[in-house]
């Protein structure tokens, strides 16, 4: 699943950041702030108009992100015990 479909308050853990292109600024940003594989990440807060931006909390740091940039990060539910489902 997409981190942008991901609903409010359920805790994910990131699997990883689709390159879009060769030498993706974008996706080797995303990385840089935290969004490498086995990373804890949840939605926070969505913003009032269209839900933009996101408010994502990646470890024990919050981002705001837009729909289209949380779509290139790919995550897994984790389940209740805090293991990944």
């Amino acid at each position: 699943m997409k981190l942008s479909e991901l609903p409010r308050r359920v805790a994910a853990i990131v699997d990883a950041v689709e390159d879009l292109h060769p030498n993706d600024g974008v996706a080797r940003r995303l990385r840089e702030l935290g969004f490498v594989g086995g990373e804890r990440v949840e939605i926070v807060a969505a913003g009032p108009v269209s839900a933009e931006p996101l408010l994502v909390q990646v470890g024990f740091t919050r981002f705001a992100l837009r729909r289209v940039e949380a779509a290139r990060v790919r995550v897994r539910e984790e389940s209740a015990q805090g293991q990944p489902a």
